[in-house]
């Protein structure tokens, strides 16, 4: 028997192997499988289709560029116009001290670039013992080395062996005083930067509790930690600013991107870093910091990026991601008290889960997919996270869409009390 060659990510390939959904097309928020099916895409593909689907003016940005020119190395001192124009868009709008951008291939590059960088600042800056990192419980951080060992997922950890174990370590994810008790057992002189995500995408979409990003700022400040923000969910109107942190009115030292820069339509990421970072590589010769993708500054990516933020600007994208938080979680609110439902998260950027019962997750694990299942059939695409089902729709979406995918999601949740013969109200 035939089966796909494509090995898929996060995919258990045993069941997957014959049972690929292929898309075909899409259109704002819908998407479309080689058999016609129409799906509303409440997930934004992977967090990341902000502007929507099937945007002619990103396609065009791309061909036009292509035509010009496709591909070049930024490596040394060479450049493109569409990369050093990105960057000067970017560094005026985002909540950084006099910033510079490093362009990368995605978030995982992103995550590694900020991870390495801050450790090659200590160094250059005479403080070579400045080497661990700190990330938090349920945190994700992509899958590239670094942001595997700082993320909080354990599942995503399990059978990868050493993961630099010695030099990273958790916090509880919405705990102030216990990443503050953690950077003292680490030792504030040997910590070199502390990664959050303003509102955990993956991990289950978790809320900053209030005043928390403000305190990890402080901390920072006081012990010299850098303050690393992972935005590559939480920004390009996902949190209705153009990066997340601007909710909050802190100021990382770094802040990683990609998705929304172009919507996912292109790969591109990239690490905004405070110019007090830069300095030493800036200012000084012989400070080399050699790190970098081949498609860093790509200037087919960064063209697409441009045109995605121009829709995002022409449309009030990042007031209407202020909107739809409000939107989604008085639409998922509607799920408390279903049997099956132990928590709804939401009320902060334009996503949200809806967290199934911990004692039917211990019987039940499948839970989630399960939920996705059932949605799916019924022509929504929702998110299966470790303890929930997630959305993050693009924000083209309307209130009444959105009300439609909650609907969904409530009649996925009666189809699986049905199959499960009834649960225990607990």
């Amino acid at each position: 028997m035939t089966h796909t060659h494509y090995w898929h990510p996060f995919a258990d390939m045993h069941a997957v192997r014959d049972n690929e959904l292929v898309m075909d097309r899409g259109d704002g928020i819908w998407v479309w499988d080689e058999a016609g099916k129409r799906y509303l895409d409440a997930t934004a593909s992977l967090w990341c289709v902000n502007v929507g689907h099937g945007r002619q003016e990103l396609a065009d940005a791309a061909a036009s560029q292509m035509r010009q020119l496709a591909s070049y190395s930024t490596f040394g001192a060479f450049a493109n116009r569409p990369a050093l124009d990105l960057c000067d868009r970017l560094a005026a709008l985002a909540p950084v001290d006099d910033p510079r951008i490093f362009l990368t291939s995605g978030g995982g590059d992103s995550i590694d670039t900020a991870a390495k960088l801050a450790r090659r600042y200590f160094h250059v800056m005479g403080q070579p013992d400045r080497v661990h990192l700190i990330g938090r419980t349920y945190g994700y951080h992509g899958t590239h080395g670094h942001g595997t060992a700082i993320g909080g997922i354990p599942a995503n950890r399990m059978g990868m062996g050493p993961l630099d174990d010695a030099h990273t370590s958790h916090a509880v994810h919405d705990d102030l005083a216990d990443l503050e008790a953690e950077v003292e057992r680490v030792g504030p002189g040997t910590v070199a930067a502390i990664f959050i995500e303003p509102v955990i995408g993956a991990g289950g979409v978790h809320q900053p509790q209030p005043g928390y990003l403000e305190g990890v700022a402080d901390l920072c400040r006081r012990t010299g930690i850098l303050f690393v923000a992972d935005c590559v969910i939480n920004a390009f109107g996902r949190l209705g600013e153009w990066f997340g942190p601007a909710r909050f009115g802190v100021r990382p030292d770094m802040i990683t991107f990609a998705k929304g820069v172009t919507s996912g339509y292109v790969p591109l990421g990239g690490v905004v870093i405070d110019g007090r970072l830069a300095a030493p590589f800036w200012d000084r010769a012989g400070h080399t910091f050699r790190h970098g993708q081949t498609y860093a500054g790509h200037p087919t990516a960064c063209a697409v990026a441009m045109a995605n933020m121009d829709i995002i600007e022409r449309e009030g994208l990042l007031a209407r991601g202020l909107e739809l938080e409000q939107e989604i979680a008085l639409a998922l609110t509607s799920l408390e008290g279903h049997e099956l439902v132990g928590e709804i998260r939401a009320g902060t950027g334009a996503l949200g889960a809806v967290a199934f019962r911990e004692d039917l997750l211990g019987t039940h694990p499948d839970l989630p997919a399960r939920v996705f299942g059932q949605a799916m059939d019924r022509g929504v695409l929702v998110r299966p996270l470790g303890d929930g089902v997630a959305i993050s729709p693009p924000l083209i979406i309307t209130r009444e869409e959105v009300g439609q995918v909650a609907s969904t999601i409530a009649d996925a949740l009666d189809e699986v009390v049905r199959d499960l013969g009834g649960v225990a109200t607990g």
